[in-house]
This record gives structure tokens, C-alpha cells and sequence, in this order.
């Protein structure tokens, strides 16, 4: 893979999401605004900043569909924005939670979103035409703070990782908003049709910082503060890899056989699938001594900065990292591509980059 281009925003940036085509960018720069960007010619010029929240935002969904943004932050509240009359207009929606909260999803059909939570639950909402509002129904079966969330394909199970060292499976079926999902994607049968029931757990040795669904649905991949990248399938099967490297933060299916981490090494890792087995393959920054493998990274380079920091007494003596990203990558999007075939995908970080590549 090699990098398409890079755009830096001068500050840290938490996430981003993009629009159908690729028109607009939207990002949270760490804050509680959300920048809009618009794309003019070859680059993207600011063009909106969304204000409405009172704390940090944490999360952000562009809905491709529907072309709705959702919103959530540290204060606690979500917001679906709308597009009318040539402005973004923001929807309150009231959680229920009495902590931060920490990440929201799009379900793949759009009409549901969920919302993870330092209150160790998940809001699940829908849109009730009757009263006209949105409405949060919740997932409470965790011990503490839930960092990610994702939908599965079917828009009816929800994995979760959470800073209890596990990641869940549950059932997200809504009556009357969802379908039965389809038995030949269902090895959990009749318990799937009952709201918030716990369909499968694992454990890990570290904070689950994300989780992802593959685009078949049947693999939920995981990566945790150990410095490991887990795979776990709805048979209930798992395999970990452990590695050297600093954590990741962050995890994207490119394909069911292709997997991209990313995360404090500052340069995304490849992994892939063969015959069943997943295994490393490759680091993404070829420019950076890190593409010789995962030992060979920028760990070195990171652990270097601090001890010169420590040794001068000073945090002007800054270390050029050989990644393209400077500092911990927060975030991956696609960028190009269906689901399970993505040619491209974006990545933020807490530099202030974000650096698309290409397959």
C-alpha cells in the first residue's frame, strides 16, 4: 500500500468520518466542535463547525444513505444532524447515562445508532415516528467503561469492547424497527430476538480499545491495550496474536481475509488470513524501518523521545519519527470501496494528520 496524500489540521484529531462520495470530511479535533471540510478541486477547504455540544466530542457516524450525522460526547447527550435548507440541523438525543460517553455507531441500515458509555452501558436508539424523538433503550451487562462498539452486517448484533478486559456480543433486536435475522447468520437462534441479551464474551489482557465486524459478519476482531489483535467467530472459536509493538488503538476489515491496526506505533499493520489462521504480514509505512516487521518499528524511536524528554529536563527536544503519522493513530475510515472490498481508507491521529491510503 502507499499514501495517497495528507492533510494536517495542526491539532489532535479524536476521529473523522467522511460522506457517500467523499465530498466532505467531518472530524473532531478534541474539542466540542466538529469541522466540516469540503472538498474544492484537490484539497479540502473548511467549511463548517458544528458547536452544539459542551464537552469534548468523542465519536462521530456520517450515514451514507441517509446523509445524517450522529454525534457524542464527555457531556453525556448525542446529536443527529440533519441537512436542511443549506445548514446542519442538530436533533438532541437524551441518553440516559450518567458518564462520558465514549463512541456511536450507525447500524449498516440506518435506523438504528448506538452509543457506548464510561456508565457501563450502551444506548441503543431508534426513531419513533409517533412521538416524533429518538429513543435509547439500553445494554447494561458491563463491568466497566465500554471504549467501542459495532454493528454486525445484519444490523441486529452489536459487539462491544469494553475496559474490563472483554469483548461481547449482544442482541440489539428492536421490535418493530428490526427483522429476524437470517438463521444461516444466527448461531445463537431464539435468543437473538430479545433485546439485550449477552450472545458471547471473551477475554483479553488489556482494555478493548476497538472492535470490528467482518464484512461476512462471521469474525468479530478486537485489539487491546496488551499490544495484541484478537479474532473471535460466532462459533465461539478464538486465536490471538501478541505483539511487540506498542497498543493499538484501532482496527478496519478491508476485506473477510485483510485486516489494517493501527495505534501508539504510529504506523498501521497488515494482518491476513490464511487457510483459517491469521497471522502479521506487513506494516503499511514502507518508508519507515517499521516495514521490516513489527520489532524492527517506531517503539524504539517513541521510547528514545521520552528518555531524551526525561534526561534534558525539556519537551523541546522533540524525535522526527520514520512514520508518516508523528504521533498515536486514533482513528481509520474507509475512504474507497463497498464493505469487503475497500481499496482505500483514511487515518487520523493524535498529530493531526490524516493520511489516505491506497491498496
Amino acid at each position: 500500500m502507499t499514501e495517497l496524500q495528507q492533510l494536517n489540521y495542526g491539532g489532535a484529531v479524536t476521529c473523522h468520518a467522511w460522506n457517500k462520495d467523499r465530498s466532505y470530511l467531518a472530524f473532531c479535533p478534541d474539542n466540542h466542535e466538529v469541522h466540516i471540510y469540503k472538498k474544492t478541486g484537490n484539497t479540502y477547504e473548511p467549511d463548517t463547525v458544528l458547536v452544539d455540544h459542551d464537552q469534548v466530542v468523542t465519536g462521530i457516524d456520517w450515514a451514507p444513505n441517509s446523509n445524517r450525522i450522529v454525534t457524542c460526547s464527555q457531556d453525556r447527550n448525542a446529536y443527529v444532524w440533519n441537512f436542511q435548507a443549506g445548514k446542519w440541523e442538530p436533533t438532541l438525543v437524551i441518553l440516559r447515562i450518567n458518564r462520558a460517553a465514549t463512541s456511536v455507531k450507525w447500524s449498516p441500515n440506518e435506523t438504528k445508532f448506538a452509543v457506548a458509555s464510561g456508565s457501563k452501558t450502551v444506548s441503543v436508539c431508534y426513531f419513533e415516528d409517533e412521538h416524533n424523538w429518538w429513543v435509547s433503550k439500553h445494554l447494561k451487562k458491563h463491568k466497566s467503561t465500554v471504549l467501542s462498539i459495532d454493528w454486525h452486517p445484519n444490523s441486529v448484533f452489536l459487539g462491544t469492547g469494553s475496559s474490563d478486559f472483554k469483548a461481547r456480543i449482544f442482541s440489539a433486536f428492536v421490535k418493530g424497527v428490526d427483522k429476524r435475522p437470517d438463521d444461516s447468520q444466527n448461531p445463537w437462534g431464539a435468543k437473538t430476538q430479545t433485546f439485550g441479551n449477552l450472545l458471547q464474551e471473551w477475554g483479553a489482557s488489556g482494555w478493548v480499545h476497538q472492535v470490528q465486524w467482518s464484512p461476512s459478519g462471521q469474525t468479530l476482531a478486537w485489539v487491546s491495550h496488551d499490544s495484541a489483535i484478537s479474532f473471535g467467530n460466532t462459533d465461539g472459536s478464538i486465536q490471538t496474536i501478541p505483539m511487540t509493538t506498542l497498543p493499538f488503538r484501532t482496527c478496519l476489515f478491508l476485506n473477510d481475509t485483510t485486516v489494517v491496526a493501527a495505534g501508539h506505533d504510529c504506523n498501521p499493520m497488515v494482518f491476513t488470513n490464511s487457510g483459517g489462521t491469521w497471522q502479521y504480514s506487513k506494516n503499511l509505512d514502507d518508508a519507515s524501518e517499521g516495514a521490516k516487521g513489527p520489532q524492527g518499528s517506531a517503539t524504539g524511536n517513541t521510547r528514545q523521545m521520552w528518555a531524551n524528554k526525561v534526561d534534558k529536563g525539556t519537551v523541546s527536544n522533540e524525535t522526527t519519527l520514520n512514520t508518516k503519522h508523528q504521533n498515536a493513530i486514533s482513528c481509520l475510515c474507509v475512504f474507497q470501496g463497498a464493505p469487503g472490498k475497500v481499496s482505500q481508507f483514511t487515518s487520523t491521529g493524535v498529530d493531526g494528520k490524516l493520511v489516505a491510503w491506497k491498496a
